[in-house]
């Protein structure tokens, strides 16, 4: 899955500044630590395909059981994924869809400073427009 870089959110609400107290922002830090490991986030976007057990995730991740058995357990705690029972396997699926307008947000920054980055590179002699 590719994350587009297109968001929901109004541009004026994406610059809307809002005052928080030092126990909301402990919270907000702890969300975006949760979200600081890639193979979280790898899960997520495999998630975003529909519900999966772990035995799928691992083979389409292609990590460990037992880490992406942890990391499942990191996001069911930050209540990011929900945890259903189908028979003997457990399946996931992502609870709080509004985290791929957060990763949409980040990725468009990134592309922006990567467009920026490849602007600024000196144009090749004989590249140049004339």
């Amino acid at each position: 899955m590719t994350i587009s870089p297109r968001s929901n959110m109004s541009m004026e609400r994406q610059h809307q500044v809002v005052s928080l107290d030092a126990a909301v922002l402990v919270d907000v830090a702890k969300l975006f630590d949760v979200l600081a490991e890639p193979t979280r986030l790898q899960i997520l976007q495999v998630l975003a395909n529909g519900p999966q057990c772990v035995g799928d995730l691992v083979e389409r991740l292609g990590a460990k059981q037992a880490n992406v058995s942890k990391q499942l357990g990191i996001l069911h705690d930050a209540k990011l994924v929900r945890r259903e029972r189908d028979g003997l396997l457990v399946r996931y699926s992502v609870s709080e869809p509004l985290i791929y307008d957060l990763c949409s947000l980040v990725c468009g920054k990134l592309r922006a400073d990567a467009e920026a980055r490849v602007a600024a590179l000196p144009v090749p002699r004989g590249k140049r427009k004339r």
